[in-house]
């Protein structure tokens, strides 16, 4: 019973939440903090139509083509292996990926790459932005040049252009590995509804835990035409961000973040938020 009573924090602040797969979780534990929860739903996964490029991939691996092989994604890092095995067995692709340069970007792929039995040359430290991936090849670069090799990136929803140009920048010959996308909700109503409301002042605090969740917030606002009220009032909410990744994409969104939790979970998101808004948004709107 003590678990489910609310706890003091929001204070009755309006928080919204952008999450779609455990938006029923995240909404609870915002009323468990004493919040009002606000949920938009902002995403749906969608596998690609054509698995075409994928299983390209997966031939050329096999005839040789490439000589790293970077996963940026847990999620997307199994995907690829359900589209390989739907044409090839797997045996075969983990053979293939065990006589290249393995790289995973963080824990998640370096999980789903130990399920499948297949060790990395490189596992990028944190927080495991795109950033860290180029720096941890630069410092590896006697035992993992870059110039002149064939990499294929395993990518998550939209292209990380600057990754891209980062590593063509060091020579490398890049191929894309488009494996899964994400989509705007089928049903756009709520997350309309919450730029109404971010556009009128009448959202106290936003919690991001993708990059993905800001993307689709600003183009829903951008087709509403409110992104720069929407950017406006941003100013005078608290902003959490489950961590690095997405906060830099909330930089570029114009949406800075106030904060980050000091573990990349969402009910340490929630909890920080709880005791931070008050002094953020004092200081904001002061």
């Amino acid at each position: 019973m003590d678990e489910e009573k609310k706890r003091p924090g929001f204070a009755g602040l309006r928080v919204l939440t952008l999450e779609s797969r455990r938006a029923v979780e995240m909404a609870k534990l915002i009323s468990n903090y004493g919040g009002e929860p606000i949920i938009a739903p902002s995403m749906r996964e969608v596998p690609l139509e054509s698995n075409k490029g994928a299983l390209e991939f997966a031939t050329a691996l096999f005839d040789g083509s490439f000589d790293f092989v970077i996963f940026l994604t847990g999620v997307g890092t199994r995907a690829l292996t359900r589209v390989v095995e739907t044409a090839y067995s797997r045996e075969r692709f983990v053979d293939a990926l065990k006589s290249v340069q393995v790289i995973a970007r963080g824990p998640k792929p370096l999980a789903a790459l130990k399920e499948l039995g297949v060790t990395v040359a490189l596992s990028v430290p944190e927080p495991n932005t795109w950033r860290d991936l180029l720096r941890s090849l630069d410092e590896r670069k006697d035992s993992l040049p870059l110039a002149g090799r064939r990499v294929a990136v395993q990518e998550y929803g939209a292209s990380n252009l600057e990754l891209l140009h980062g590593l063509e920048g060091r020579g490398a010959q890049v191929t894309r590995v488009p494996v899964y996308q994400w989509a705007l909700p089928e049903d756009t109503g709520p997350l309309r509804n919450a730029v109404e409301l971010l556009a009128k002042g009448q959202i106290d605090v936003i919690l991001f835990t993708t990059s993905i969740q800001a993307v689709h917030l600003m183009q829903m606002a951008a087709d509403m035409n409110l992104a720069d009220a929407v950017r406006q009032r941003a100013a005078l909410v608290a902003v959490g961000s489950i961590g690095p990744v997405t906060s830099e994409e909330l930089r570029a969104q114009g949406l800075p973040p106030d904060f980050e939790p000091s573990h990349p979970k969402m009910g340490f998101l929630v909890k920080e938020a709880a005791e931070q808004c008050s002094a953020i948004l004092r200081q904001k709107r002061n």
